[in-house]
């Protein structure tokens, strides 16, 4: 942090946490975790090549934190599906998606799409979601 209170960064020096990784998938900048955010959840993903940018998943089952989603694209186009429903987003599109049951995925269409993530609880303080937990540990060590 500078001396002024404040950190500047630009996307792509944020680092992607440490851990095995397939070929195609996307990138994942642990915004939250690299500026040690507390109050709420944040990350961004980046398409290294067409295809699935955010995976299939609801906030209850898969990742128990009942949370609130807000995605923003920040470059490219994808297409997110929200309980079956196919949305178009080019860049500069928001989706918001209220219901942590509601089943969420997007695709990118091409190499370089970014997605910005914000997630929380209604009505309660901030948790690190139980998958994020493990790279938290780990960026601490």
């Amino acid at each position: 942090m500078s001396d002024a209170g404040f950190q500047v960064t630009h996307i792509e020096q944020v680092p992607e946490p440490a851990g095995e990784k397939s070929p195609g998938e996307p990138d994942w900048h642990a915004i939250r975790i690299h500026f040690g955010i507390q109050s709420f959840g944040i990350n961004a993903y980046t398409a290294t090549a067409p295809g699935e940018i955010v995976g299939e998943h609801d906030e209850l089952v898969h990742s128990g934190s009942k949370h609130e989603e807000l995605y923003y694209v920040s470059k490219g186009v994808a297409t997110f599906t929200i309980d079956g429903e196919s949305v178009e987003a080019p860049e500069g599109t928001f989706v918001y998606v209220p219901d942590p049951a509601s089943i969420r995925s997007a695709i990118a269409h091409e190499e370089g799409t970014t997605i910005l993530c914000l997630g929380g609880t209604p009505g309660e303080a901030f948790a690190v979601s139980p998958w994020e937990q493990k790279y938290e540990q780990a960026a601490s060590s």
